[in-house]
């Protein structure tokens, strides 16, 4: 965001005048009578003629029925039909418009997406052009039909209407003020599509009226409304109330779990023992055999004890001390059940509120919670006392709570009105929530008790009548709309104060929008009131102090499937992170530490520069689905200035001195939309960087650099021959570390980092596919490059290595093998796409000038001979690929080069893998193995030509060198040929040189290795758990996903002109989480659907979309689902357990 302020416009300029031709048009329901070209008068003419046919045919009818020539239904039905005729011929006239048009439509083409915005050729009053301006036709036959009777009938009806008996004046009257305002309320996006009502209207039946709980998708949605409204149905016919009692507890235990842990349960036990032992492998963010992760045989247990423990105690309760009833709650046999229920919500209560950061609806600090944020270790040590009151908390909230609320309702006295469709709608409604919300449904049960506590003896008629079932189902959606609209108002006071007290909010509007709220405040409260009743998002329009009711819309708000996201290569490090958060989440939502959780519910962690949104989805009894999005790394102003808010937010509630005053201990941004909760422990990635001035640049440094390069190939030279000697692939070994070679990563990423379900697996290997495709070029790459090109997009050099490959393409190894170097596809996340084309580099070694070399006829070259006589037997599992020996390199060169060889080194790491390779500590075979001269000759002459094929043979002088090498931008030279035809020789040469540069870092930050033995166990921690290679690699993102415990990669800023090192580190770190206002984030995302989709403001800088620091407006609109946000990463459902 470049621009910024209150001076930013709401609609751009070119907006504006498609807006104010498009505006009349939805209000008046099609007539354009503002085109922005020049037409026919008949144009207009014949639009105001269509429009008012509805109108004259239902004049006629009224006319006809005001002279008593038909009566009132005849009339209507006389003015339908005539309806119907006039709809059915302009349906008629467009298609017959259309086939004629046809032949000249196939003629141009496809037909262009933006014809409605060009100008038309208007030629006669009744052509073809002028028909389908005017009536264009419908696509499918089966909506010409529809739309031509549904104009008929709507005609009739509303000639009958105009006509209302006197019994529905009242009513014609008022639907009449409605109806003039329905197009406006249409245009204004208050009406609802319909499938958007219908999931509405769904979802409230299931919540309010049947227990139930907001679902992740439709389908579940459809399926779990048509089982509940089943339940609520068979115990209308059940004539027994024992059988009420035992079905309705049964059933809503049942439904109140997690359904869709059956089919993985199933899919579970089709998995043979080897693909466990796959899905196990590698660190995975939490342990998979947790209680409660999977349906297993202990989680059945567990449900199957609890539902017949249940289903026990409300039958015999109901059958014995039911039948004992008595009109004083007191004195009955509800009472004591009663004042136990009220002690369960008192003490749940207090140890939910000591859980959080924050106490009291988030306004004071609480003195229990711990104190600094230094470490995890210390943190999770001064929280052992919240621990075990969160463990007090569980057991009495799922284990204590539900059976207490069975006793109650299994006693009630409403038991005895049977069949009555309230009381058994009631009664299944209460029985399931006592599991699907066990919190919710303590607090209401709390209600009614203390409602009739308070009644004492008197009776209440009307309320008394209607049951404890009935009851309980009106005060959970009063509480619910209660919750609501105190939700809504807080929003409003929000977007009304900030709009004056914020400079860079305050428009020149705002002091008369101020006005106008204020002396038409009982409208405002009515537009919140009216909201929060029909659970419809409050609309600020443009973000501005001007208030509309959304259309009511499901609590996930948008129609899409859950999990859509823009990804980008940062999206990686949100999905590594999405287990162990999922995890940390368990232990959250089970303590009551981030609040009260419901579906609709919204968190924000912050950790570094991460951003992390979850939305609950639905919650159930022992589970809870969420959706977990990741927000761009690379920060705008306007993200920034959000960010930073949100930091500050953050330490005035983690990071606060020991003693608290009042000033001190009360939320100064009471506020925000953003409320601190909790502190989770989580496994990500600490992202370091470092300028490497001093250090790529030093002479000495550069000096070392070529003996740690040798020492680093002898090293993995001899590890490659003990790889091969105990069977493993190198190719799939290499592939792990450095990002040239296809690894098993690839393939255990997904399952590795997110094990929670197979539909998170699914939606995470389509997005990268997707982002695969979408990112195998020059010109995406453009779209997510840190660095930017002041001189534009530079065109991808052709070097030698390119030559090289292309002449080689008859070779299928090569095509789908490793990369080639100069070329450096890497195998990366962009295929297709060489690194050297990443930045402006000076062009080295390319070929042209470079001197030829006869490899035939100089007699010189270096002839191998077919076998090796070796001194010592075990010499052989050491032995090098014959390819490897045939370097067309003068014996001359390789002689004067002898000295660069470390002798003393291949030695030492001889004898250390000649242990390892035997598996025997022999003496006599590691001294033979030493002594082997024609072994050491061997990798003598290997490494040797891999130096010269690099370009090495001289000492590092250039860091800009350093770089295009560690790139594998390797420059032409003699043996490069040679090499580039090995790829697991390439492969390896590359892996030294930067394991070489590493060592250079690490020794220049912690000085010398001291010891060879110091050398050989850091070059293996290096190979098992480093990843160094470059960010642009597949190798690095699968690292990330495999949980490699650090990585390191050299890159180039080319605005500062220097090098940097950036260190990943997997550590368990805090991740600060807090609540968001869910109606301010509703409300904001309900205007941006009406901003983009009707007002078609796309602009990237418009003012809705500018930094607000209090409703973190910015923030908001990026989690939105695509397209109207882009958030760069986007889980599945997750459902994980929260017992």
């Amino acid at each position: 965001m470049v621009r910024m302020g209150p001076d930013v416009p709401l609609l751009n300029e070119y907006k504006q005048e498609f807006f104010w031709k498009r505006f009349p048009q939805t209000v008046l329901g099609g007539p354009r009578f503002k085109l922005g070209y020049c037409a026919p008068p008949y144009v207009y003419v014949n639009q105001a003629v269509l429009f008012l046919t509805p109108w004259l045919f239902g004049g006629v009818g009224t006319l006809l029925c005001q002279l008593q020539l038909l009566q009132e239904l005849y009339a209507a039905v006389f003015s339908g039909m005539l309806m119907f005729a006039a709809a059915a011929g302009v349906q008629a006239l467009a298609l017959h418009a259309a086939r004629r048009s046809g032949t000249v439509v196939e003629r141009l083409g496809a037909p262009n997406n933006l014809v409605d915005e060009e100008e038309v050729e208007f030629t006669q009053c009744i052509s073809p052009e002028t028909v389908r301006f005017i009536a264009p036709g419908k696509r499918f036959g089966l909506n010409v039909v529809l739309h031509t009777v549904l104009a008929g009938v709507l005609c009739g009806f509303g000639t009958w209407f105009s006509h209302a008996v006197p019994e529905l004046q009242l009513a014609s009257q008022t639907l009449h003020v409605v109806f003039v305002f329905l197009p406006l309320l249409w245009a204004l996006g208050v009406l609802p599509p319909l499938d958007a009502l219908l999931l509405w209207g769904m979802e409230q039946v299931l919540v309010f009226g049947l227990g139930g709980s907001p679902m992740s998708n439709n389908i579940r949605l459809l399926f779990m409304c048509a089982v509940s409204f089943g339940v609520a149905l068979c115990n209308y016919f059940i004539p027994s109330s024992l059988g009420v009692v035992l079905f309705s507890t049964s059933a809503g235990f049942l439904l109140s779990l997690d359904l869709s842990q059956v089919g993985a349960l199933c899919r579970r036990q089709r998995t043979s023992f080897r693909d466990r032992r796959v899905h196990s492998g590698g660190s995975p963010s939490f342990p998979l055999t947790s209680f409660g992760w999977s349906l297993g045989c202990r989680e059945l247990l567990l449900f199957s004890s609890l539902l017949a423990a249940a289903t026990a105690e409300a039958g015999l309760l109901h059958h014995f001390v039911g039948s004992a009833q008595s009109q004083v709650l007191v004195t009955g046999p509800q009472g004591p059940v009663s004042y136990l229920l009220i002690i369960l919500f008192s003490l749940c209560w207090a140890l939910r509120e000591i859980q959080g950061a924050y106490v009291v609806a988030g306004m004071f600090l609480n003195p229990l919670y711990p104190k600094g944020m230094s470490n995890v270790q210390s943190f999770k040590q001064k929280s052992r006392g919240l621990h075990v009151a969160a463990a007090i908390r569980r057991v009495l909230l799922y284990l204590v709570s539900p059976f207490a609320m069975v006793a109650f309702l299994s006693m009630d006295e409403s038991l005895r009105l049977l069949h009555s469709v309230t009381v058994s709608v009631g009664l299944t409604r209460a029985f399931r929530v006592v599991w699907q919300s066990s919190e919710d449904a303590l607090l209401q049960m709390v209600v009614v008790i203390l409602v009739q506590l308070a009644a004492g003896s008197k009776i209440l008629p009307g309320w008394d009548a209607l049951g404890t079932g009935v009851q309980l189902l009106l005060v959970g959606l009063l509480m619910d709309r209660l919750v609501q609209f105190v939700a809504k108002l807080k929003f409003t006071l929000t977007v009304l104060v900030t709009s004056w007290t914020e400079k860079k909010q305050r428009r020149q509007s705002a002091g008369t929008l101020l006005a106008l709220n204020a002396s038409l405040w009982p409208l405002v409260l009515a537009v919140v009131t009216l909201s929060a009743l029909l659970s419809a998002p409050l609309l600020p329009l443009f973000t501005l102090p001007i208030f509309l009711v959304g259309f009511p819309r499901p609590q996930r708000s948008w129609p899409g499937p859950v999990g859509t996201a823009c990804p980008c290569p940062d999206s990686v490090f949100y999905q590594q992170m999405s287990g162990s958060l999922a995890s940390a989440l368990t232990t959250a939502f089970a303590s009551g530490s981030l609040g009260s959780v419901a579906p609709g519910s919204h968190f924000l962690g912050r950790f570094q520069d991460r951003m992390v949104w979850i939305m609950v989805l639905e919650r159930g009894y022992g589970y809870c689905t969420v959706n977990i999005k990741g927000l761009e790394l690379q920060e705008t102003s306007c993200h920034t200035v959000e960010a930073r808010r949100v930091d500050e937010v953050f330490e005035a509630a983690f990071e606060r001195p020991e003693r608290l005053g009042f000033t001190q201990g009360f939320n100064l941004h009471w506020g925000n939309a953003l409320t601190p909760c909790a502190a989770l422990a989580v496994r990500v990635y600490s992202d370091a960087r470092n300028v490497l001035s001093g250090i790529i640049d030093s002479h000495d440094n550069l000096r070392k650099l070529q003996e740690d390069f040798m020492k680093a190939l002898t090293w993995l030279l001899l590890r490659h021959c003990v790889q091969r000697q105990k069977g493993l692939l190198w190719s799939s070994e290499v592939g792990s570390t450095i990002g040239g070679v296809k690894s098993q990563s690839s393939q255990l990423a997904q399952t590795t980092c997110n094990p929670l379900s197979e539909a998170v697996v699914v939606e995470s290997n389509m997005s990268s596919l997707r982002f695969r495709q979408d990112s195998s070029s020059l010109t995406s790459f453009g779209d997510w490059s840190d660095e930017d090109d002041l001189f534009g997009p530079q065109p991808a050099r052709r070097t030698v290595a390119l030559v090289t490959a292309e002449a080689q393409r008859g070779q299928a190894a090569l095509q789908t093998g490793a990369s080639l170097p100069g070329s450096v596809e890497m195998d990366s996340l962009f295929e297709n796409m060489a690194l050297s084309a990443l930045q402006p580099l000076q062009p080295l070694g390319l070929s042209i000038g470079m001197p030829a070399v006869d490899r035939g006829r100089n007699p010189e070259v270096l002839r191998e001979t077919p076998h090796l006589n070796f001194s010592c037997p075990q010499s052989e599992a050491f032995n090098l690929p014959p390819v490897w020996r045939t370097a067309p390199l003068l014996p001359s060169r390789l002689l004067s080069l002898r000295p660069l060889f470390p002798e003393e080194w291949f030695r030492f790491s001889l004898g250390r893998f000649g242990l390892a390779a035997q598996g025997e500590p022999l003496e006599d075979m590691t001294k033979a193995l030493k002594e082997d001269e024609v072994l050491k000759e061997l990798h003598v002459k290997v490494a040797l030509s891999c130096l010269i094929s690099v370009g090495a043979e001289s000492a590092f002088t250039s860091p800009s060198y350093i770089y295009r090498l560690y790139c594998g931008d390797v420059p032409w030279t003699e043996g490069l040929d040679w090499l580039s035809s090995s790829k697991d020789l390439y492969q390896l040469t590359l892996q030294a040189f930067r394991f070489s540069f590493k060592l250079l870092f690490d020794q220049a930050s912690l000085g010398p290795m001291e010891s060879p033995e110091e050398l050989f166990s850091t070059l293996e921690e290096y190979e098992r758990d480093w990843y160094i290679g470059l960010v642009t690699e597949r190798g690095w993102h699968d690292s990330v996903l495999q949980e490699k415990p650090f990585l390191f990669s050299l890159g180039h800023d080319l605005t500062m002109g220097t090098y940097t090192g950036r260190v990943l580190s997997l550590q368990e770190q805090l991740v600060q989480v807090g609540r968001l206002n869910g109606e301010g984030v509703r409300g904001q995302w309900a205007n941006l659907s009406w901003e983009l989709l009707y007002a078609t403001n796309d602009d990237e800088e418009r003012y809705s979309i500018q930094a607000h620091p209090f409703m973190l407006r910015n923030l908001t609109v990026q989690a939105a689902d695509p397209p109207l946000g882009y958030p760069i990463y986007s889980s599945a459902p997750l459902h994980f357990p929260c017992l």
